[in-house]
């Protein structure tokens, strides 16, 4: 029975994983197709040659008239595709991606003021690109000698800058120095600025205006000018002398709050180009100088300035801003508009403990090339600052675009800069004075907008130098300009016969304006009612929209149809068994099999007769199963669960009746066992004893030891179904077992350990004695190896020691 379930479940894994692998197939290909031919992805809703163009940058459009009705292929295809399926070239509407340089100027080393240098090659092109295409271009920068710079000094002349405005008119001169080493070419000019002059950031009082205190509440320190917004000191000259004095006569005011008009000031610098003397091709600085924070739109209503800040020139004759009282205070996003729009680079001088509020606005301000520096207490290093500053800002390109306010367009940048690696970027560092970095631009034409011709400009971030993109996109067809048929035949005098395809007029629609529109607005709602859903295909791909209706196709078997209101039924796609549909046995209807008479299963492959499933007992499954399509299955609950086999008759678990009939015997028979009278009475047969139990295939033999005398009986039992009853016979003796020979067995265990014992004894005497005779073999062979030396102890001394006269027994001369 298991084995069947386990046999059953596999069948149905491996009919799913096909079946997942089959969809995932289907769904592999369509994408492959996809990919091979995108140009087939067309809506028909919106089959024109201008939607074709734009759909994808390798769709082509055949305007050739009936070319669909001559091949059935679409319209909108490759160009290899459409002239294999006969549209000649001339039908074939494709227009090209193209660029062609119209400015292209040598770069130019020096600049001076008769002629500009030249830091960007080329200068102008002109594109032609199609939506989705992309054009690669390069543009080359390199920075030239004594580039001209303009740089304006905006300082704040608030009492706490007395000391840096000191120390500023001193140093004028050697920072204008400074800056001529840089460049040659370089202009100079200087403004200040206090704050508005209304409560509650300055005093309004009279008496107050012009007394310069260090803290709230203590006498006049001494007297200073009246407060004002921005001052115009000096406009942008190349008589940089007068730097030191304008700055010595400029007056330092008050004001109450720690915050600056500073933004105001800003604001005035850029707008005011004719005042401020900004050159065009000039690298445009502003050193931005002060020791506090800066108010920003907003903080006007405090003194209820309601009206925004205009960001245009207010200066009047003198040189003031004469709208403080009027407008708020500039926007972070006014000032980074006028910041892109006058293409400057700011330094921020401050102080240190101003250096973190600047370096956030430096980072609000993005694309814009600026830098913050920390200014000494007296301002004694600002030239070495601002110098220093400088050559960051200027040694660092950032590659800017206006593409972000166009629709449809989108430029990206790639670039080594000075090294070998190329990476996605539109940064570079560290460019030097004559270092030429080359920046590959991607254009690309995303989608499609009203407007088709552009101006794209790009240049480096702080630079009026500009490379101009000419940009024309190709949305639409020639063919849709020229050669209409008004009225055409082809389009049943109902429309216009364009690029090959009928545009009906009035209530007609259709590919041949053939339908009446019936209050549907276009053949894109008629043949939304040829689809079951919004995302299945017309007539689900097997039939054709007409007027609203499916019109199946024919298959080139006679007896294969599609069917349904939206074709989306056949007659051969059922389920089939020994490769027939339905097993042969029914019909196939809408993917679904209707069975003849006495067959079911899904796909009629199961008889509903059990004749092969009776049992020899002639019980269907032998009782413990189900007959289904013709086969057995066994149950899984209960005492049936024990059942297997192809009639669930066989049972290796189940026990026999030895066990249940047991009691019984032994009380009928023996008068032994478990049970009293009263239920020995009740047992089901009456025992049949025997000398010998009969032998037949048909009974069960069992045999039990009784626990009364130890001995073993034997009885044997067979039931007869077609009587319904049962027969025992039971054998009339037990086997009994002999008495146990308890004396042999004691002396048996006893002479069997004692010889154990001296066995054992002997093996120890037999191991001493070998070892014994092997130690003494190695005593001998040592003594006669040995060697007895008889020389004398060298230590030894004799006790006597004998002396010679050396003069006995010589003759006297």
């Amino acid at each position: 029975m298991r084995r069947g379930l386990l046999n059953a479940l596999l069948a149905v894994f491996v009919f799913v994983s096909f079946a997942a692998l089959s969809i995932a197939q289907n769904q592999a290909a369509e994408e492959e197709d996809k990919k091979a031919f995108p140009c087939h992805s067309l809506p028909r809703e919106n089959y024109t040659c201008a939607a074709c163009l734009q759909f994808h940058d390798s769709c082509a459009w055949c305007s050739r008239v009936g070319f669909e009705d001559a091949n059935q292929h679409p319209r909108c295809d490759s160009v290899e595709r459409l002239r294999l399926h006969g549209c000649g070239d001339e039908h074939i509407e494709k227009p090209q991606t193209s660029m062609q340089i119209t400015k292209d100027e040598p770069l130019a080393n020096e600049g001076t003021e008769e002629s500009d240098a030249v830091q960007l090659k080329p200068q102008e092109i002109l594109v032609n690109i199609r939506p989705k295409a992309k054009v690669k271009f390069n543009v080359t920068y390199r920075q030239a000698i004594d580039y001209p710079v303009d740089l304006y000094f905006l300082m704040d002349f608030s009492f706490s800058m007395k000391d840096d405005k000191n120390m500023l008119s001193k140093l004028g001169d050697s920072f204008a120095a400074r800056m001529r080493q840089i460049t040659k070419n370089f202009r100079l000019g200087f403004g200040s600025f206090i704050d508005k002059t209304v409560m509650p950031f300055i005093d309004s009082r009279p008496e107050m205006q012009t007394c310069c205190r260090r803290k709230e509440g203590m006498p006049c320190m001494e007297w200073c000018a009246p407060p004002y917004g921005f001052k115009n000191q000096m406009s942008l000259t190349t008589n940089t002398e007068r730097f030191s004095e304008e700055v010595k006569k400029a007056e330092i005011a008050t004001n109450l709050d720690s915050p600056e008009g500073g933004f105001d000031a800003i604001m005035q610098v850029l707008s005011c180009n004719d005042v401020i003397g900004w050159r065009e091709r000039a690298r445009k600085m502003v050193v931005f100088s002060t020791d506090a924070g800066f108010h920003y739109a907003g903080d006007g209503r405090l003194a209820g300035l309601v009206e925004p800040n205009d960001g245009r020139c207010h200066l009047d004759a003198r040189g003031y801003y004469n709208q403080s009282l009027d407008q708020d205070y500039p926007s972070f996003a006014q000032l980074h508009q006028k910041i892109r729009e006058r293409k400057a680079n700011l330094i921020f001088a401050v102080a240190n403990k101003s250096m973190h509020l600047y370096e956030q606005l430096r980072d609000a301000l993005p694309d814009i090339s600026s830098s913050v520096g920390v200014l000494a207490d007296d301002s004694s290093n600002i030239v070495e600052l601002i110098e220093g500053e400088y050559r960051k800002i200027s040694e660092k390109i950032i590659m800017v675009d206006n593409a972000g306010a166009t629709q449809g367009l989108k430029l990206s940048y790639r670039s080594k800069c000075l090294g070998t690696r190329v990476n996605d970027t539109n940064v570079c560092d560290s460019i030097k004075v004559g270092d030429e970095v080359t920046f590959e631009v991607t254009l690309e034409a995303t989608h499609c907008v009203d407007q088709r011709d552009f101006v794209l400009k790009i240049g480096p971030t702080g630079l009026d130098e500009t490379f101009n993109i000419n940009v024309h996109v190709m949305c639409d067809c020639d063919c849709a300009k020229e050669d209409i048929v008004r009225n055409s035949s082809n389009c049943n005098y109902k429309g216009d016969l364009v690029c090959g395809i009928c545009t009906c007029s009035g209530t007609n629609v259709g590919r041949k304006c053939e339908c009446d529109a019936q209050g549907q607005s276009s053949t894109a709602a008629l043949d939304a009612k040829c689809k079951r859903t919004n995302e299945s295909a017309i007539c689900e791909g097997r039939g054709v929209c007409n007027c609203g209706e499916c019109e199946c196709n024919t298959r080139d078997n006679v007896f294969e149809k599609f069917s349904g209101t939206f074709c989306e039924c056949d007659n051969f796609n059922c389920p089939r068994h020994d490769l027939k549909i339905c097993a042969g046995h029914g019909s196939c209807d809408c993917g679904q099999c209707t069975c003849n008479a006495g067959w079911t299963g899904r796909a009629c492959d199961c008889t509903e007769s059990k004749d092969s499933c009776l049992s020899a007992n002639g019980k269907v499954c032998n009782g413990h199963g189900d007959c289904i399509c013709g086969r057995c299955r066994c149950r899984l609950e209960g005492e049936d669960s024990r059942y297997s086999g192809p009639k669930c008759e066989i049972c290796p678990t189940c026990p026999t009746k030895c066990a249940e009939y047991q009691p019984c015997v032994m009380c009928q028979q023996f008068k032994t066992g478990p049970y009293d009278i009263a239920k020995c009475a009740a047992c089901p047969f009456t025992v049949i004893p025997v000398k010998e139990l009969p032998i037949s295939n048909d009974t069960q033999k069992c045999n039990f030891v009784d626990p009364a005398d130890g001995c073993t009986f034997y009885f044997l039992y067979h039931y007869n179904e077609m009587m319904n009853n049962m027969t025992v016979w039971v054998r009339d003796d037990k086997e009994c077992p002999g008495p146990v020979p308890v004396l042999p067995i004691v002396l048996g265990v006893t002479g069997g350990i004692i010889l154990l014992g001296v066995i054992l004894l002997l093996l120890w005497k037999l191991l001493t004695f070998l070892h014994d005779r092997a130690e003494y073999a190695k005593f001998e062979k040592e003594r006669a190896e040995a060697k007895w030396n008889t020389e004398e102890n060298p230590i030894f001394k004799q006790a006597t020691t004998t002396f010679q006269n050396p003069a006995f027994g010589k003759k006297q001369q």
